[in-house]
């Protein structure tokens, strides 16, 4: 079924940042249709389903028939059998762009990567730079948003890979130094960003980092899980060879711990300045403090 003109269309409107996007373009008004690969795919009530597939490009041009914005947020943190980096991020984002072109929708918002780029060595954020050159050469009004750690309740970086090195191990392992800078930004400005932008005019052709309002270490990130969930174990410094050592070994298991990729942009930090995106979007860059409490709570035992 073909969206109603002025429809938003979302790609991973199921997902963990979507469902937060489309909520926040509902709630402006704004008609919503979601693109998911499954049809049984739970959307934010209110939001009309559109079934497709980015990396094989099946649906895509039905779902963007009458939109007048794309709102495009797929994109995998790990490869898993044929879903790699590039046919998710860069086949993905150039089927999406090629259908938004073929049904002359005007406006498309694309959710990058803070740090995109090859500079880290990771597969994934030299994929996100190659999808943000597709986008900067479509002819339409684009605008490229790059998150840094996104945390709210559901999310896999605070409520499951921070919890579970303050839990699972008799001691809580610090990565090398521990000085690795991250500056975490919540997902309701997140959302607040993407939905906005979709209604910015002025914000095209330009591209935004998301940062939160407070700079921390990964050091800093870690005491912070531990004295929320109340623990009392030592935090303990492993050198990075021997983390080195154990990333090699974990390849070897089905479902690793921590993956090449995932420790290469560990090491590279995630920062930025918060003052353009919070400017321009009006965000009220919420703490991290203020949620943590909730975020673990929701990921369980």
């Amino acid at each position: 079924m073909s969206s109603p003109a002025g429809t938003v269309l979302v790609t991973g409107a199921s997902g963990f940042i979507g469902r937060h996007v489309c909520g926040r373009l509902l709630a402006a008004g704004k008609r919503v249709t979601g693109l998911t690969r499954r049809a049984d795919a739970g959307l934010v009530p209110g939001v009309e389903k559109a079934v497709g597939d980015v990396v094989t490009g099946a649906g895509l041009d039905a779902a963007c028939t009458g939109v007048s914005a794309v709102v495009h947020l797929v994109g995998i943190i790990r490869e898993q059998g044929s879903a790699t980096f590039d046919k998710v991020h860069v086949s993905g984002a150039r089927n999406v762009l090629q259908a938004a072109a073929a049904a002359g929708v005007p406006r498309f918002v694309h959710m990058s990567a803070l740090g995109a780029g090859p500079e880290s060595g990771s597969a994934y954020h030299a994929s996100k730079a190659d999808a943000e050159a597709l986008v900067r050469e479509a002819d339409c009004a684009w605008t490229i948003m790059r998150p840094s750690l996104v945390f709210g309740p559901g999310d896999d970086f605070f409520g499951g890979t921070l919890k579970e090195l303050v839990t699972r191990p008799p001691v809580v392992p610090v990565v090398g130094s521990g000085k690795y800078p991250f500056r975490p930004v919540a997902v309701s400005d997140v959302a607040d960003a993407f939905a906005r932008a979709a209604g910015l005019p002025d914000t095209a052709g330009a591209t935004f980092e998301l940062a939160g309002p407070r700079e921390y270490t990964l050091r800093e990130l870690l005491l912070l899980v531990r004295d929320t969930l109340g623990l009392k174990k030592p935090l303990v410094n492993i050198p990075l060879p021997l983390m080195w050592l154990g990333v090699n070994l974990f390849r070897l298991l089905p479902d690793p711990p921590v993956t090449r990729d995932e420790f290469l942009m560990l090491l590279a930090g995630n920062t930025a300045d918060p003052g353009p995106a919070g400017e321009a979007f009006h965000l009220k860059l919420e703490p991290l403090e203020e949620h943590l409490p909730e975020i673990l709570a929701a990921a369980g035992s």
